[in-house]
C-alpha cells in the first residue's frame, strides 16, 4: 500500500427524508440503505465504504435528526450526534426543494458546536430551475459558514462522482480499514432485515411505518445455492397487524417477493423467505424490545 493511502469518515446528516439514504449507496454502488419517501427511515448508523487506489472513505448514513417522540426516536437523534463526533468531515444534507425549516436550522446550531469541517450539500437541485439555486445558496450562508457547498441530485447521478473527487483527496494519510471490496460493515442479516422493513415501509400505509421492525429469526443454508431465511415483522398494534398481512394474505406475500428479490441479488442465492407478523404493544418505547431489535445504545453516544 503507498504511504500517500488515505482515510477518513464522514457523516452524513441532515433532516429526515433529504436524501443521505439515496446518497449513500449511489456513492457505493450498491444498496446499503433503505429508500423511501416516507421519514425516519434509517434507524442506525450505516457504514458505506468507499475504496479506490487513492484512498478509502467510510461513510457513516445517520437517522434523520428530528424532535424525538419516543424512546426509538431518542435513540435515533443520539446515534446521528455521536456520528458527528466519530467523523473527520460532516456533509449536512439539504432538500432543495423545500425551505429551510426549523429543523435544518437545529442541525445548524448543533454543527456550529462542532469542530468538525461542515460541508453543505444540497441535494434534489432536479426539482428546483437553476435560476433559483442561488438564491438558496445565500440563504444557507447567512446561518453558517460552511467550508464549501455542493448543489447535486443523488437521484440523478448528477455531482456525485464530483463530491468524491473532491472529498478523498482532503481525508489525511490513514490505514485501509477495510477490504477494498467490502462495502458496508454491516452483517448480511441486518442488511436482510432492512430490505424487508424498506418494502413494508414502500407498501403499507401511514399509520404503520414507523411502528414496524424487522428481525432475522433464521438463515438456513438448505444447499449450495439455496437458503432458507425466516423473519419476523414486528408492528405495535392488531389493526397494523392486518394492514401488514392484508386481505387473504396478499400484502405480505408481496412484501416477500420484493424482499426476496433483493436479497437474492444482494447474496447471490436463490432464497426461501418466510415471513411472520407480530404484535407488541409500544415496543419503541421498551428499551429491552429496542435491544432486541437492534438498536442498541453506544456506550459513548
Amino acid at each position: 500500500m503507498s504511504e500517500e493511502f488515505k482515510s477518513g469518515f464522514i457523516a452524513l446528516v441532515g433532516r429526515p427524508n433529504v436524501g443521505k439514504s439515496t446518497l449513500l449507496n449511489q456513492m457505493i454502488g450498491e444498496k446499503i440503505a433503505i429508500m423511501s419517501p416516507k421519514a425516519q427511515t434509517t434507524r442506525n448508523k450505516i457504514q458505506g465504504i468507499y475504496t479506490t487506489d487513492e484512498g478509502q472513505i467510510v461513510f457513516l448514513d445517520t437517522p434523520g435528526i428530528h424532535k424525538p417522540q419516543n424512546s426509538l426516536g431518542d435513540y435515533m437523534v443520539k446515534t446521528a450526534m455521536s456520528a458527528i463526533r466519530e467523523s473527520d468531515m460532516v456533509w449536512m444534507l439539504v432538500d432543495a426543494s423545500q425551505e429551510r425549516g426549523r429543523g435544518d436550522n437545529f442541525i445548524i446550531e448543533r454543527l456550529k458546536e462542532s469542530k468538525t469541517p461542515v460541508y453543505l450539500i444540497i441535494n434534489k437541485i432536479d426539482l428546483v430551475k437553476p435560476e433559483d439555486l442561488l438564491a438558496i445558496i445565500a440563504d444557507y450562508q447567512t446561518q453558517m459558514d460552511f467550508a464549501e457547498i455542493f448543489p447535486i441530485s443523488a437521484r440523478q447521478d448528477d455531482g456525485v462522482q464530483e463530491l468524491l473527487d473532491f472529498a478523498m483527496p482532503k481525508m489525511e494519510a490513514g490505514p485501509q480499514y477495510y477490504p477494498a471490496d467490502q462495502i458496508t460493515d454491516h452483517p448480511e442479516r441486518f442488511i436482510m432485515a432492512e430490505l424487508i422493513r424498506e418494502k413494508v415501509l414502500q407498501l403499507t400505509r401511514q399509520e404503520v411505518p414507523h411502528s414496524v421492525a424487522v428481525v432475522i429469526d433464521k438463515i438456513e443454508r438448505q444447499d449450495e445455492k439455496h437458503l432458507h431465511v425466516q423473519a419476523t415483522i414486528v408492528v405495535e398494534r392488531p389493526s397494523q397487524k392486518n394492514i401488514v398481512i392484508g386481505k387473504q394474505g396478499s400484502m405480505i406475500k408481496e412484501i416477500g417477493i420484493r424482499a426476496r428479490r433483493d436479497i437474492e441479488r444482494l447474496l447471490g442465492d436463490k432464497v426461501f423467505l418466510e415471513t411472520w407478523v407480530k404484535v407488541e404493544e409500544r415496543w419503541r418505547d421498551k428499551p429491552q424490545a429496542l435491544q432486541s431489535y437492534g438498536y442498541k445504545e453506544d456506550a459513548d453516544v
